[in-house]
């Protein structure tokens, strides 16, 4: 990721990373901040998906750097950011073949900001978190329980099992493991020709 002009290179970090992404929300560049960026172990291995904010992070802290970039720039008063698209990290990073954390972010990444019911899919803040099997009748919170949801099915669906609702799951919903990782990384990956080297292979 390239710096350019003369910029803050004598800024602290925090400062530095302040200025620059209060900048680009001025500048009307937040969009740019939310694209997608592959990020790679020290060894190649595509590893996760993050925002290009937390990208951009990494690399201006030393603990990544940019193997590719997207071709857009952040503009601040004096320097520009190309945003990167595809991070690798410096030190081997060792990952447990494990499934991820439960969370309504790691729901939403796996079911890729989906409807599980009628299949639109939505910013994050207009979707919600399902459980299949309603807690009221025993349903628990776990990964195979909960699914994505936007707000008229879920709303539709109430206090009833989906066949009582008469709606239908779009898939059995599963833990969120390396596999599906990658899964999701490659379907992501489809609109950048830039990730493809890194996981098509």
């Amino acid at each position: 990721m390239a710096l350019e002009s003369n910029s803050s290179v004598g800024l602290p970090l925090r400062e530095y990373l302040h200025s620059t992404f209060s900048a680009a929300h001025n500048a009307g560049d937040a969009h740019a901040m939310h694209t997608p960026v592959l990020v790679l172990n020290a060894s190649y291995e595509p590893i996760n998906v993050c925002a290009a904010r937390r990208a951009i992070v990494l690399v201006l802290k030393g603990v990544a750097m940019a193997e590719e970039e997207n071709g857009h720039y952040l503009h601040a008063a004096r320097f520009a950011l190309r945003v990167p698209s595809v991070i690798r990290l410096l030190e081997y990073r060792r990952i447990p073949h494990q499934t991820r954390a439960l969370s309504r972010k790691n729901i939403l990444l796996r079911d890729r900001n989906t409807c599980q019911y009628c299949a639109t899919v939505l910013p994050s803040s207009e979707l919600t978190l399902d459980h299949v099997v309603p807690r009221s009748r025993g349903g628990a919170s776990t990964w195979e329980n909960l699914v994505t949801c936007c707000h008229p099915c879920n709303r539709h669906k109430g206090n009833q099992y989906p066949s009582e609702a008469r709606m239908k799951l779009m898939r059995e919903p599963r833990s969120f493991n390396l596999h599906t990782s990658r899964h999701i990384m490659r379907m992501i990956g489809r609109s950048d020709a830039k990730w493809r080297k890194y996981l098509f292979y």
